[in-house]
């Protein structure tokens, strides 16, 4: 086997250098992100919500039972 080759200080500062600019990177996207999202979870949520009650309303004005409804009409 051969042995590993020296890699130059530059490059390792470079390399390190590149790693900790994305974690710096990434942690201010994250900081501005986070907010966001959690509006549009709250958002969302509140449409899920209402979804929800609309549907419960038009089943009590169409009634839970189509199977009555279908025999009744159709049998």
């Amino acid at each position: 086997m051969v042995p590993p080759v020296a890699v130059s200080p530059v490059i390792k500062t470079a390399r390190w250098s590149a790693l900790l600019i994305g974690v710096f990177y990434g942690k201010q996207r994250f900081d501005y992100l986070k907010p966001i999202a959690e509006e549009e979870r709250r958002t969302e949520e509140a449409e899920k919500k209402l979804r929800e009650e609309q549907e419960r309303i038009y089943k009590q004005l169409v009634g839970t039972d189509t199977r009555s409804f279908m025999s009744a009409h159709f049998l």
